[in-house]
């Protein structure tokens, strides 16, 4: 029996590699690589395969050169899920840079589907049809990419999300995880597996896509790495929902990152949301248990555009100093809509707005609006939630689980507890716990007694002001909207 489980924490913007001691339940060390951002048009996001995953494999081979390899039980992989490469079998060679979930390129391809087409998309695949999802991203590059169709016609093209290129690097197998294939707009949650009809409305020719395995499931040695197995793979919010044992019906999570994420578990029902997203949560063995999900586009983002656009700010952790200093917000928000607005809104047609300033208008004030439109958000995603399953608490993760004025204020405006676990790492520690259950390291409950709270804000605000706070937002996004 070994010592030491890694978590592959593949992100948008950065890899790292994070050890963890078994028989201490700690992390015990953590390497970090970041690699560029492209952006060749207006709304088009591009990424570096290869940058990437010599990004990642620098850090984990930096991690093992501190470790006894005979103790290193297993590898579990987490990643930046939709976002898309293609590459050729034989040499394993991207043919176009990695198209990132953000990218908005084929956003009128998506306009242009007709209303049943639509339907039944959403009916079988549980998301919105929108081009954040792999689906058309694939389309694109095997219309668009020089020798996409030659190398279909010979069979040697692949095509998979971040985990898959990485996998196929590390082990030479083909594969992906039902929670990544749940996010690509072409896997049939019902049937867990590529539908044929859906690969049909896209083009996308079933061969070029992995073999889909369950998140625990041992997908071989890693050649490069003294053979040490890969057995854990898993999508990054998933993941970090499964990294806060949020392993039971109504247990959620958010994670402040790029973009906000929030996860309800819904055990082994799937409920289709009108306005938020039905995805597969994890698969362990035989049994797949599903989750509710609300996606906002821009989060802790709108602090880096504070920082490096508009030098308001020289650290996020000023604009939570910043916003402290005001006893409310005098009637200002912000709509951080630069790519659209995400879930539950689903609107293209809008962009990043301001409202409400005057004279007495100051710099705290935007930082406060900036962090005020993301509790605002996810209430609004928290509020579609309620009305499938009862949420209990609402467990945070991410960057922005450091901002004492949000967590505060998120408590505040979906009236439920606001609990920051202990370990920073949720996310790397869900690929974790998959390497540890795929090896029989540990078992659901241990992973239940694991989390452990570091903090709890809980609701203090009126619930007529934080609704007056509400109203005020919900006016801010209506403006947000052109044409």
């Amino acid at each position: 029996m070994g010592r030491y489980i890694i978590g592959l924490d593949e992100g948008t913007t950065s890899a790292r590699s994070v050890v963890f001691d078994v028989k201490t339940k700690k992390i015990i060390a953590t390497e970090k690589a970041t690699f560029s951002q492209i952006y060749p048009k207006v709304g088009w996001v591009e990424q570096d395969a290869e940058e990437i995953a010599k990004a990642q494999f620098s850090t984990l081979k930096k991690v093992l050169k501190n470790l006894p390899l005979k103790e290193v039980i297993g590898i579990g992989i987490t990643n930046q899920r939709e976002t898309i490469v293609a590459w050729d079998k034989n040499t394993g060679k991207p043919i176009y840079n990695a198209i990132v979930w953000q990218c908005r390129r084929t956003s009128d391809d998506i306009e242009k589907l007709s209303n049943n087409t639509k339907k039944l998309i959403k009916d079988k695949t549980g998301l919105i049809p929108d081009a954040y999802f792999s689906a058309s991203k694939i389309k694109w590059i095997i219309d668009n990419v020089k020798d996409a169709k030659k190398l279909i016609n010979a069979r040697r093209l692949c095509v998979g999300n971040i985990n898959t290129y990485l996998a196929y690097l590390l082990t030479g197998e083909f594969v992906t995880d039902t929670t990544n294939a749940s996010r690509t707009m072409l896997f049939n949650i019902h049937s867990l597996d590529w539908d044929s009809e859906l690969l049909k409305i896209f083009g996308v020719p079933r061969e070029i896509l992995p073999n889909i395995i369950a998140c625990d499931k041992i997908i071989g040695p890693c050649k490069d790495f003294a053979n040490i197995p890969l057995c854990g793979m898993i999508g990054d919010q998933q993941s970090s929902l499964f990294g806060q044992s949020c392993v039971s019906i109504g247990m959620a999570k958010s994670t402040y990152g790029t973009g906000g994420f929030t996860l309800i578990n819904t055990g082994n029902k799937i409920h289709l949301s009108d306005k938020l997203l039905s995805t597969v949560a994890y698969t362990i063995g035989d049994k797949t248990t599903y989750a509710i999900e609300g996606s906002i586009y821009s989060a802790c983002s709108t602090l880096e555009w504070l920082q490096n656009s508009l030098g308001l700010i020289d650290h996020p952790a000023t604009a939570n100093r910043l916003a402290l200093t005001l006893k409310d917000n005098d009637g200002v928000y912000f709509v951080p809509a630069f790519t659209g607005l995400g879930a539950p809104y689903w609107n293209n047609n809008t962009r990043g707005t301001i409202v409400g300033l005057s004279f007495n208008s100051t710099k705290a004030h935007i930082c406060r609006s900036v962090l005020e439109s993301i509790a605002y958000n996810t209430r609004a995603i928290v509020d579609e939630m309620a009305k499938e399953v009862k949420i209990k608490e609402l467990r945070v993760d991410g960057g922005g689980s450091n901002n004492t004025f949000l967590l505060q204020f998120q408590a505040d405006m979906i009236n439920k507890n606001i609990v920051k676990g202990e370990s920073s790492e949720a996310t790397a520690m869900g690929a974790i716990y998959m390497a540890g259950l795929a090896t029989k390291t540990f078992t659901i409950e241990d992973i239940k007694n694991m989390y452990k709270e570091d903090v709890c804000y809980t609701p203090k605000m009126k619930r007529t002001q934080a609704d007056k706070y509400y109203d005020g937002w919900n006016k801010a996004v209506n403006k947000s909207e052109y044409n």
